[in-house]
């Protein structure tokens, strides 16, 4: 536990501290990222209890806390997620919100879907986009990186998935995707964008499932829309073509989403130019991997996720009462002083002496198969690699001045401009 700097409420009878504000849903989202974290230091406590959203929540922090959140026999999915998310981000029905048996056999889905040797045309077909796209940004003016980034993911994932995306379509599905996880908590008005682009993109997959399993369409057999397509749940029935839409969409949207830490790579050897000359020599190996992994450790991309206890626990002499909603802090285990020495010190050497833990969970914690973790996070990683190898060796580029901090308020976190670059250059 952390040494408290003060002596907090604490609940009668859980032995939680408690924060005094009647609701602090405003300080989280003024500091989304951080917000957890200092609570926590501030009330000498992995565990303390907040009035979020107007509902009272368990906020957890720091790799002993990680174990616990992701103990499937203490916390539970179903119904933890805000409705705001799961009408945006998620979407009804998704593999995010089961659990046990019924998790773990749609988990197995998405992990045969994502097996490393399928993952490899995935790359592939990433490179070859990219490369592809080299020629319209030698001619652009100064352009965001970030958004050049999106649709050259999306015509490769959806190429790969076997979802039909015709040109003219690109630019409409990709902001449909990006809007899924760009907008869903950025304000109302985005929101409300989010929730529409939720409802165009299931409607774009919903008659593709239907269609594939009425014969009309011929799905290619080693492709994500084929096995979700095809997918039979604990009971033997398909799931329900607007459900196969959503876990279709759990395929393209994250991989989208990969241009967020493409850019923040970017921006990592823009700020750390000795990176540069070390890595030039090799975009693979223990180098280059630890690079990306200090990225994703040290940038912020989700704050945090949720879950609800299952039932009445006592850990660390505190009290767990059964279906209380609780936040599991994922920035700030990231950055915890106990796990990462200088924790906001931007250090890829670290990797060469430190293994990931329970303690490094840019993606969530746990077995990516039997839990909760996303089971993309080797696709992140490896598309990291392809966008380091690219950055370094293939494409020089300017940047402009602009402000480069990154905008902490936002989700993701991402400098104001996307990463402004100019003039750019083919050099292989």
């Amino acid at each position: 536990m952390r040494p408290a700097s003060n002596p907090p409420t604490l609940p009668a009878g859980t032995g939680i501290p408690k924060l005094t504000a009647w609701d602090s849903t405003l300080a989280w989202r003024a500091d989304p990222y951080r917000f957890l974290g200092r609570q926590a230091a501030l009330l000498g406590s992995d565990v303390f209890e907040a009035r979020l959203l107007l509902q009272p929540t368990l906020c957890l922090t720091g790799p002993q806390a990680a174990r616990l959140f992701y103990d499937d026999s203490l916390f539970q999915r179903q119904g933890a997620a805000p409705p705001a998310l799961v009408s945006t981000l998620f979407g009804q029905g998704g593999v995010q919100g089961l659990d046990h048996a019924r998790h773990r056999h749609r988990k197995a889905l998405f992990m045969a879907i994502t097996a490393p040797e399928r993952l490899q045309r995935l790359i592939e077909l990433v490179r070859r986009e990219w490369l592809a796209s080299l020629h319209d940004w030698i001619l652009s003016p100064p352009f965001s990186l970030y958004r050049a980034l999106q649709p050259v993911l999306a015509r490769a994932v959806c190429q790969w998935a076997g979802v039909p995306l015709a040109d003219d379509d690109l630019p409409r599905r990709t902001a449909q995707l990006v809007a899924l996880f760009e907008d869903a908590a950025a304000g109302p008005v985005a929101h409300l964008h989010a929730r529409w682009a939720r409802r165009q993109a299931e409607a774009w997959l919903t008659p593709l499932i239907a269609a594939a399993r009425t014969g009309h369409t011929r799905l290619p057999t080693d492709t994500a829309a084929h096995a979700i397509s095809t997918h039979r749940d604990l009971e033997g029935h398909l799931l329900p073509p607007r459900v196969a839409a959503v876990e279709l969409l759990n395929v393209l949207r994250p991989t989208v989403a990969v241009s967020v830490y493409m850019t923040l790579l970017a921006h990592a050897l823009h700020t750390h130019p000795v990176w540069k000359s070390r890595l030039a020599g090799a975009a693979s190996g223990p180098d280059a991997m630890g690079f990306v992994q200090e990225v994703r450790r040290h940038y912020p991309f989700f704050p945090a996720v949720a879950a609800r206890v299952r039932a009445d626990f006592d850990w660390q002499g505190l009290h767990f009462e059964a279906g209380r909603r609780a936040l599991f802090d994922l920035y700030g285990t990231n950055h915890d002083p106990r796990s990462w020495p200088g924790p906001d010190t931007f250090s890829p050497e670290r990797w060469a002496r430190q293994a990931a833990s329970a303690a490094f969970v840019p993606h969530g914690g746990g077995d990516p198969h039997l839990q909760h973790r996303c089971p993309g996070e080797d696709l992140t990683a490896r598309l990291m690699l392809l966008a380091l190898d690219i950055l370094l060796h293939v494409m020089r580029f300017d940047v402009p001045v602009q402000r480069l901090a990154l905008n902490m308020r936002r989700l993701p976190a991402l400098p104001r401009a996307g990463f402004v670059i100019e003039r750019v250059r083919r050099i292989a």
